[in-house]
């Protein structure tokens, strides 16, 4: 499994994910996007559907009748109803759970400044686990760098 830590300066968490979910759909994968806050996975959603002019990236909100056929699903657990190998931690908060019986090939952690103390301790349990892949991000001069 990889895990990405993501850290945020310019682009606010809707466009990043935005940005991963098209690589991630683009290589055949589908993905969950996790988040507490029901306003950032409405601003995540409304992100999706526009993110570019001349297409959308189908998502819904987890807990319909089409869960297992959303190639992006949005919602408040990391539980994959849609099959997902991918999970965006977009609320900046690591869940333990993305780590477990190999449910996922690939998770994101997407954080600010004011959560770099919880994504080290997050970083320490990735490192503790044998067989973890581990990459930090952040944007320089507005692209995205991969810097450990």
């Amino acid at each position: 499994m990889k895990v990405d830590f993501w850290l945020l300066s310019r682009d606010p968490a809707e466009r990043v994910v935005a940005m991963i979910a098209e690589r991630l759909l683009a290589e055949g994968a589908r993905a969950l996007v996790v988040s507490d806050d029901a306003a950032q996975r409405e601003g995540i959603s409304k992100a999706l559907w526009e993110a570019k002019p001349q297409a959308f990236l189908a998502n819904g909100e987890a807990g319909g009748a089409h869960d297992a056929h959303q190639p992006i699903l949005v919602s408040e657990s990391c539980e994959p109803a849609n099959g997902a190998s991918a999970c965006i931690l977009a609320d900046g908060r690591w869940r333990s759970e993305t780590l477990e019986r190999d449910r996922f090939e690939r998770a994101f952690l997407l954080f600010g400044e004011d959560g770099r103390d919880a994504a080290r301790s997050a970083w320490r349990e990735v490192s503790a686990k044998d067989g973890l892949e581990r990459s930090f991000y952040e944007q320089r001069e507005g692209r995205w760098v991969k810097v450990a």
